[in-house]
């Protein structure tokens, strides 16, 4: 997805060796544009997949759920990161890690929104060592649904996210792919047209 490469390239910031910060335009500050053109692309890649529901994790992945699920006419769950008073008490759960925030999460997604109907398409911004990926995935096997696929946004190939998600046969896009980081740029795997 040119448009994203591009963005990525103008407004992307590295930390560190292994951290892409793209909250000027994905997952801080949202352009509201570019989202409804990824939600687009994912919609194209995924419609002849019989999904019938879209399943992102909070905080970050809520944008891009929203622009996939409004293609698809499907709903979107999220599943919380964070327990409060008024989730239902019956929920499917999982522990994902988070390497950017060095922090485990119980995730969890309440038992009404995900069933053995569900054909469902995963969604989120990052995928680098693949546990949100995977947690998510679990939710959705917990339910005795089917996972359609997997959309990524930003996918960090020289981290292990992506090999697991297929090594479980599990269909993967990811609209970019960054293969490194080379003098605190990031270098493209190059699109396949």
């Amino acid at each position: 997805m040119k448009v994203l490469h591009e963005r990525i390239l103008k407004d992307g910031t590295i930390v560190g060796e292994d951290i892409l910060k793209v909250d000027k335009f994905l997952n801080h500050q949202i352009d509201v544009a570019l989202m409804n053109e990824i939600g687009k692309v994912f919609y194209e890649r995924f419609k002849n997949d019989g999904v019938n529901k879209i399943l992102t994790i909070e905080a970050s992945g809520i944008a891009i759920g929203m622009a996939v699920a409004s293609q698809f006419n499907v709903p979107l769950v999220f599943a919380k990161k964070v327990a409060s008073r008024n989730l239902d008490l019956e929920t499917y759960e999982t522990q994902v890690y988070s390497f950017t925030k060095d922090q485990n999460y119980t995730v969890r997604v309440s038992k009404k929104f995900l069933d053995e109907k569900d054909h469902v398409l995963i969604v989120d911004d990052f995928l680098a060592m693949g546990r949100a990926a995977l947690g998510l995935v679990d939710l959705v096997e917990q339910a005795n649904g089917s996972v359609a696929g997997v959309g990524i946004v930003i996918e960090k190939v020289f981290q292990e996210g992506g090999q697991l998600v297929k090594d479980k046969g599990i269909k993967l896009v990811s609209l970019a792919q960054i293969k490194c980081f080379e003098n605190a740029v990031p270098i493209f795997v190059e699109a396949e047209e």
